[in-house]
């Protein structure tokens, strides 16, 4: 029994889906049944039937087999003289396909029936029954297919065995009709804007063509310069550099204008002049690792040994102002220069208070 149980899951569990070309399939079949024995019928006897298959479509099966049996002639009873009977076997079974080759494929099947003996002799009872089995199944033609297969019957009542075995000539018919293709529309490709540089502007809008890979770059594909230095943000090792200063290739600041001007004969910082010194002083406090030389100028007025000492002081007043906001003196250098280094004419007015400056020389 145990062995009967295990076979029925197995062929369970066989099941997946498939399609078909043909809505049904009848199926005439002649086979022989073998009796477990405790029955009280001959052992064996010749069947005919016929099934009809409703082929699934989109489904876990493959078909719904529905049929009869029907024994060929009277069955004896053993020990009961000329005593016999004839068997009516209808069954429902869900069948599975499973193809091997272009023509050969096989099939498992489960399901049950009702069964009706002629002469319920000896405890044959009309009655209930499973069954399961297995078979394979060979195309001679497009349409025309051999099936050989053998099947379990399990008997509910009395748990009776009869292993049933058929020939069967298959014949598909009602053929499904195929919906046409669906062609899509042609639909024009659409061009997409070039973009050479691969930078996310297309070339119609750069303005900096050849981006280096992976650059981030502006609206118009040049690379970003947050601090206005020259030096872009992804070589600028010195970012937020004072507007106006001189910087390196890196970005980093070498020479910064402070833009303070002094009176003539003068080297106090005018109040105007205090928040210049109040961005310088912060520059320094956010790159602790620099130094600075502050060099004072003056416009060609007096003597040279005069300007001389006053540009001395300027550059002074200059270093006691950055003091004053924390900048230590060890990161500060002073240097006058006298008339020695005018950047304008000092034959005019506006041009020798250009000169009166202070600049600061940046280094490590």
């Amino acid at each position: 029994m145990k062995k009967i149980l295990l076979s029925t899951v197995v062929c369970a569990s066989m099941m997946f889906a498939a399609n078909s070309d043909y809505k049904y399939e009848i199926t005439p079949m002649i086979g022989g049944t073998y009796t477990e024995g405790n029955l009280g019928l001959d052992r064996n006897y010749v069947n005919g039937g016929l099934a009809i298959g409703f082929n699934q479509d989109n489904s876990i099966i493959d078909q719904v087999e529905v049929g009869f049996f029907r024994t060929a002639e009277d069955v004896g009873f053993e020990n009961a003289g000329s005593r016999d009977t004839g068997i009516t076997r209808v069954f429902t079974n869900l069948v599975k396909e499973y193809e091997i080759a272009s023509n050969t494929s096989l099939y498992a099947l489960v399901g049950g029936g009702v069964e009706f003996f002629d002469d319920e002799f000896a405890g044959n009872e009309n009655g209930v029954f499973g069954n399961y089995g297995a078979g394979i199944k060979y195309k001679v033609a497009d349409q025309f297919a051999l099936k050989f297969d053998v099947r379990h019957l399990i008997e509910a009542d009395h748990g009776d065995n009869n292993l049933l075995y058929n020939l069967g000539f298959a014949v598909p018919f009602g053929k499904v009709a195929k919906a046409a293709p669906v062609v899509a529309p042609v639909v024009p490709a659409v061009v997409a804007p070039k973009d050479s540089d691969n930078d996310g502007v297309i070339d119609a809008k750069d303005q900096c063509p050849n981006s280096v890979p992976n650059a981030v770059v502006n609206s118009v594909g040049c690379e970003m310069d947050d601090d206005k230095d020259g030096v872009v943000n992804r070589l600028d090792q010195c970012p937020n550099t004072i507007a106006g200063a001189e910087v390196n290739t890196v970005g980093c600041m070498t020479l910064v204008n402070l833009n303070i001007n002094f009176d003539t004969n003068s080297s106090q910082i005018k109040d105007t002049y205090n928040q210049r010194v109040v961005d310088f002083a912060n520059f320094m406090k956010s790159n602790p690792k620099l130094n600075a030389t502050i060099a004072a100028h003056t416009d060609s007025v007096g003597s040279n040994n005069y300007n001389q000492k006053l540009s001395e002081r300027r550059a002074a007043s200059t270093v006691e102002a950055l003091k004053a906001l924390n900048i230590k003196a060890t990161r500060l250098n002073s240097m006058g220069y006298g008339e020695t280094k005018p950047v304008a004419s000092n034959a005019t007015k506006e041009g020798r208070a250009e000169n009166r400056r202070v600049t600061a020389v940046i280094n490590k």
